[in-house]
């Protein structure tokens, strides 16, 4: 599993993470083919090594880190979330949790903040079905940040309303590069971006908001779905 590593802002992980599913997910699956797990970092300040039934998956895992994906059997998993020096998962400073995956089923785990603050986990089912239009790709924006409900802005105009963690929303766009930002609810001064972001025919570009309002380190994440194009941090 690859992983590339961005540095983060300070913040301690007090409480254990559950995963939720979040209202809106949705995707796409192939009987027979293994699931596919990513997995974003998305908590300010906390590296960590994590564990998947027992074997070390991801070695000094550091915020703003997008990992995978791992090809899986479909099937339950237990995932582990240790101190970045354990030598194994037996004590697990987070779960173990417990996860099903599905023949065919592409997934992104995301340890992230609540909208209060507090550190909590998401799995998302990632939407690869094809799309009728060979010139159109879907832009998905995940809201797994401490901060209220926002708008997504392109042009100056909120073309994604009232978006709240840990919910997602998906639009089906004609390729190319556009420019977003993130707003607080009903408002148009940025509070993330803006920002470029290129959809890709055929493919769903993904968008995290993840961080802290309060503590000033909001920040995004972009992953492309059956793509290894993809970038964390400020923008």
């Amino acid at each position: 599993m690859r992983k590339t590593s961005y540095a983060a802002g300070a913040l301690s992980l007090v409480v254990a993470l559950t995963f939720a599913t979040p209202a809106q997910a949705g995707g796409w699956q192939h009987d027979d083919a293994p699931a596919k797990l990513s997995v974003l970092h998305g908590v300010p300040g906390l590296t960590v090594d994590v564990w998947v039934d027992g074997n070390l998956t991801l070695d000094d895992f550091a915020p703003c880190t997008l990992a995978g994906p791992l090809e899986l059997a479909a099937g339950d998993y237990d995932i582990a979330i240790t101190a970045s020096d354990a030598t194994s998962a037996d004590n697990p400073v987070i779960g173990p949790v417990n996860v099903e995956l599905n023949d065919g089923g592409n997934y992104t785990a995301v340890a992230h903040l609540t909208a209060d603050g507090a550190p909590t986990a998401t799995l998302f089912t990632n939407d690869t079905k094809a799309l009728r239009n060979d010139n159109k790709g879907k832009l998905t924006v995940r809201h797994v940040a401490a901060a209220p409900a926002v708008d997504v802005l392109a042009g100056g105009a909120a073309v994604i309303e009232g978006l709240s963690n840990p919910d997602e929303a998906t639009l089906k766009l004609e390729a190319g590069t556009i420019s977003a930002s993130v707003s607080a609810a009903g408002t148009t001064a940025p509070v993330i971006g803006p920002a470029d972001v290129t959809v890709e025919a055929g493919k769903n570009t993904i968008v995290y908001a993840w961080g802290s309002l309060a503590d000033g380190n909001l920040a995004v994440a972009v992953q492309v779905v059956d793509s290894e194009d993809r970038w964390c941090g400020r923008r």
